[in-house]
This record gives structure tokens, sequence and C-alpha cells, in this order.
């Protein structure tokens, strides 16, 4: 294994990681649709930080994007709370007009210039280990490494610092704002880390991976467990497996490593959304059967205590007062035998 796909890898598994913690607390808070806005939204702070400095390297460009992606979600939630459309609406109305004034910034002001939608949005993993960061001409590593590593580190230490006000803020606002600290200065935090997080990632490996790996494997950890440490555990694990596997999908196939990992990350949600123990679709059927058998075997019963006489407990008069079927009816008693 080469040093190049150490590197591809390790990336990805970072960036899983970064996303996957912000992604739990959105998925949680049912913005899971607010990323992918965030994602195309930020393409004027992009722009704006360009034309500013004229280095799509720039810092700057980070944090205009962090900050345009939080201008978004203030006016989603600002046309949200005027109660005339619902929150999907409102993201659907905010960042086609966000992301639509960009690419008109791009189009009148920078047609000469290597600034293009594709330039901004789209970033490919395969790529990433060959624009390396140079400190006195010294080669420390891929660029986004650095950058990715900085915000997961950032990250992590506003998650330590501020889980008990993330916790409870996201499960109970009211309970929040009794114990003395803003909801929203919490809510417009975590949307500022998810808003960084997203233009941070998405130069190495692409808006969509970035909204994938953001939602996909929260998602997946939902289903499995309602402790909110395990779900973040979960969704870590579901993100680093995709993005590995993923990798190697790519490579055996000849394909788009960020689509592979995709795949991946859908496949994963698939097979838990399936198979989950309490929330899987096998499980809930299951239930669901048992269920309609026990409600089944009390009505048997509430038939046999209202009618005492031996003619009316005959089979057939199952099917005359219960309106049961020959096999219905068979099924019950043979279940009311084996339960005595």
């Amino acid at each position: 294994m080469s040093n190049a796909q150490i590197e591809i890898q390790l990336i990805a598994s970072i960036v899983a990681v970064a996303c996957a913690i912000p992604g739990t607390f959105l998925v949680l808070r049912k913005m899971a649709m607010i990323s992918d806005a965030i994602s195309h939204s930020i393409l004027p702070g992009i722009v704006i930080g360009f034309f500013v400095t004229q280095d799509l390297n720039s810092p700057l460009l980070i944090l205009l994007a962090a900050l345009t992606g939080i201008i978004t979600v203030v006016l989603v939630e600002y046309i949200q709370k005027t109660g005339l459309v619902k929150e999907d609406t409102a993201i659907g109305l905010v960042f086609p007009a966000m992301f639509s004034i960009g690419v008109i910034l791009i189009a009148k002001n920078a047609n000469d210039i290597h600034l293009d939608v594709d330039a901004v949005l789209l970033g490919e993993l395969a790529f990433a280990p060959f624009d390396r960061l140079l400190i006195a001409g010294t080669d420390v590593g891929p660029k986004s490494l650095w950058v990715v590593g900085t915000i997961l580190l950032i990250t992590i230490t506003l998650l330590i610092l501020f889980f008990k006000e993330l916790k409870i803020s996201t499960f109970d606002k009211g309970l929040a704002a009794s114990l003395g600290f803003s909801p929203a200065i919490i809510h417009y935090g975590l949307m500022s880390v998810a808003s960084v997080t997203t233009v941070g990632s998405f130069d190495a490996v692409g808006a969509i991976l970035v909204v994938a790996l953001m939602i996909a494997p929260a998602a997946a950890a939902y289903l499995l467990t309602t402790d909110l440490k395990k779900m973040l555990a979960l969704a870590i694990g579901f993100g680093i497996f995709s993005a590995i596997f993923g990798y190697w999908v790519a490579h055996w196939l000849d394909a788009s490593i960020a689509g592979s990992i995709t795949t991946v990350l859908g496949l994963v949600f698939l097979l838990v959304y399936l198979f989950a123990p309490l929330k899987g679709v096998i499980a809930v059927m299951y239930r669901e059967k048992q269920q309609r058998t026990e409600v089944s075997l009390l009505t048997f019963l509430l038939h046999l205590k209202n009618h005492d006489e031996l003619e009316e407990r005959h089979v057939n008069h199952l099917r005359e007062h219960i309106n049961w079927q020959k096999v219905r009816a068979k099924t019950v008693l043979d279940l009311a035998k084996k339960t005595i």
C-alpha cells in the first residue's frame, strides 16, 4: 500500500469523524437537510473571500463561507417561524437563492480567473494527497489532512466542553433555558461547527460526500441506540468503516472514491434499517405480527366468555360472530391450546 493510499484513507476517516459529531446532533434535532443547504449556500462566502484575498487557499474563505452558512440557517429559521411555510420549504427557498448569488458573482466577476462552481464545490479524494502543505520549504503532508484535522480537534474540544449543554438543549430546550444557558447560543454554535466542518471538508471530498458522511452514519446509529454517547460512537464507527471500505471498493472497481464511499454509507444504513433489533423494519414487522396475534387471542377469549352455550363455542361460530376465515380461526385455536 502506497503513501498516497494511506493518506487518502486517513483523510477520509478524519473527515468522517469530523462530520459524524455535528451530524449526530443535526439528526437528533430533525435538521438533517440543513447540512445540504449549508454545503451549497456557502458559495457566495467563498467567492467574496476570493475576491478579497485573490487566493483560494486563504483561511478567510473558510471564515466567510462559515458565516454564509450561519446566515443560511438564520434565514431558514426566520422564514419557518413566520408559520407560513414548513422547514423543508424554507430550506428549499433559501439555499437555491444563496447558491444562485454565488453563481452570478462567479459569472460576472471571475470569467478570466480559475474559479468556477466545480473548483469551489467539488473535491476529489484521489487528488487530496497531491495538494501538499509546505512550511519553510518542508513538506508536512496533505493540506486537507491538516485543515480537517484542525477542525476535528476544535470540534472534539467544544464537544467535551459543552456536551451537557448540547445534550440538554437538544432534548429539552425549556429545561436548558431554566438552567441558565441559552439554547439559541448552543444552536448557532452547533450550526457554526457544521458550517466550518462542511467548508473544511468539501475541498477534499466534495459536497455530496460531506452531506452523506454527516447524515448517514448518524441516522444508522439513531436506529440502534437511545444513548447519546453510544450514538456518537456508532456514528463515528460507521463513518470510518464506510470511508475505508468505500475506498477499497473504488480501488477494486476503478470507480469514484466519493461515489463508492457514499454507496457503502447507503448500504450500511439499509442493513441497519432492515435488521436493527428494536427499530429495524423486520423487528417492527415481527412485533406487529405478535400484537395482531395477541389481539386475536384476546378476542377469542372474550368470545368464549360471552358465549356459555356449547353450540356457540364451535369453530364455525368464530367465522359467524367474529368474521374470521377458517385458516385464521384454526391458527388462533391452536395458539390458545398451546397457551393453556
